[in-house]
């Protein structure tokens, strides 16, 4: 573990953050273009009902990330935490045992879905025109899919936080890679035409036992030399340690699922006003992604220095850290702000070619992309309190952020103005959110003394 322990404690931030956060990103990107394979794929066949379905089927398919931050994070973020207090032992027992209940978290899930899938996919807005399509796509990539998925991202998230950033994230990649490459063969050449989204459901699902499958080998390969391991001979971890990862994990898990809910909420206030408008603001959801999933990158490879040098008391370096990712995600999302607004029509017809898609999709892009810095600084003040063992505050946060602004403002401006309104909502919701979190978050520094 030496040479990890280097990156945590004396190598320069800006390369450790390189070595913790650039493959983090890649995986991002890498998980961002499957994701949006997807939609481009299924969007070649200018339907845009297709299109609307695997869009309505995000906000379940978010659920399985839920479970694995609640594991992930939860179990990564107190892994980190007791390796800067020199406690090996008790973090090999919690990694253990997140990775048990991130598997019985996700196969219930997967259960739940198979029970209720109807009365689910009619909540989340689907249509007759959309059902048979949502149904198929949820079959594949949740029920059967779901616990690869949980698990691949539960394990990563765990060889991330001792220091293996490389390794968590080619698991991802490997699957985000695969993804794209079987896409166009199940979608068009092995299925008939009609059946594009049970092709891209069935790409997903296979890509994720791939993943799976990759981890469970890294696990084994890394389990002589470091605190992973699958056995639980050395028994559960204390009582402090089972209630810190509930304490971070559940704060993380219920921030995704307010996430979820206004991702809900929008698709359920743009389906009354059309599929085609539904389809348009899947699509740009999906597009903006690109500074947001390099964002998270950023974030995810703070997380676990932070964590450690908070514990280990190094505070210097912990704010030289959070600086560094506040400064860098902030330049690239102003640049993707000018980027947006200057080719947004041309993104759009990247994914589909139905005129009327593109010309809402153009006018919503244009609008939401205004929030991306903002949305930025709201992700990285939750990941900096999951890492600093403060769950409840990251989740307090996501509460202000989702029910306190985002959701009330998304209803006032629907009613007011429509369309238009829904889209211009995140911009203004983020904004009194980035004010709110900043001012708990100097409360925070100065109670627990970390001006260093």
């Amino acid at each position: 573990m030496t040479d990890r322990r280097e990156v945590f404690e004396k190598i320069p931030v800006p390369r450790a953050m390189m070595i913790m956060a650039v493959p983090t990103i890649i995986s991002q990107l890498i998980t961002l273009i499957y994701n949006l394979a997807d939609t481009w794929f299924i969007g070649k066949t200018n339907n845009p009902y297709m299109v609307a379905a695997c869009s309505l089927v995000l906000p379940a398919y978010t659920i399985t990330i839920v479970i694995a931050n609640l594991f992930g994070v939860g179990g990564g973020t107190l892994v980190s935490r007791l390796m800067g207090l020199r406690n090996d032992e008790e973090a090999e027992r919690v990694g253990v045992l997140s990775l048990y209940l991130s598997f019985l978290g996700a196969l219930a899930y997967s259960l739940i879905c198979l029970a209720l899938m109807g009365p689910f996919l009619r909540l989340l807005g689907a249509s007759e025109n959309t059902m048979g399509y949502a149904r198929e796509y949820m079959f594949f990539v949740i029920i059967l899919g779901g616990v690869f998925s949980v698990m691949s991202a539960t394990m990563s998230s765990i060889i991330r936080s001792i220091g293996y950033s490389g390794l968590a994230s080619a698991g991802l990649m490997i699957g985000g890679l695969l993804n794209i490459a079987l896409d166009p063969l199940f979608m068009f050449v092995l299925l008939p035409d009609g059946k594009q989204v049970m092709g891209a459901a069935l790409a997903t699902m296979l890509s994720n036992l791939v993943s799976f499958l990759y981890f469970i080998i890294q696990y084994r390969k890394l389990r002589p030399t470091t605190i992973l391991a699958f056995r639980t001979d050395k028994g559960l971890p204390g009582r402090p340690s089972v209630f810190s990862i509930f304490e971070v994990g559940i704060p993380a898990g219920l921030s995704l699922l307010l996430f979820d809910l206004t991702n809900i909420v929008i698709n359920r206030l743009s389906a009354g006003h059309g599929d085609i408008e539904l389809a348009a603001i899947g699509i740009v959801v999906k597009a903006e992604r690109l500074p947001l999933n390099t964002g998270v990158g950023l974030c995810l490879g703070m997380v676990p220095l932070l964590a450690y040098n908070f514990s280990s008391r190094n505070i210097r370096r912990m704010n030289e850290v959070f600086n560094f990712t506040r400064l860098t995600g902030l330049g690239f999302s102003l640049v993707c702000v000018c980027l947006y607004r200057v080719f947004a029509g041309d993104i759009m017809r990247i994914f589909i070619q139905d005129e009327a898609t593109v010309r809402f999709g153009t006018e919503f892009l244009k609008a939401r992309c205004f929030a991306t810095p903002l949305m930025f600084l709201c992700f990285s003040m939750v990941h900096y309190m999951q890492a600093i063992g403060k769950g409840m505050i990251s989740f307090l946060l996501a509460v202000i952020r989702q029910l306190v602004f985002n959701i009330p403002i998304l209803l006032l401006l629907n009613h007011l103005f429509g369309m238009t309104g829904i889209v211009w909502t995140q911009a203004i919701a983020d904004t009194f959110t980035v004010i709110a979190s900043y001012l708990i978050y100097f409360r925070v520094r100065k109670k627990l003394k970390l001006d260093g």
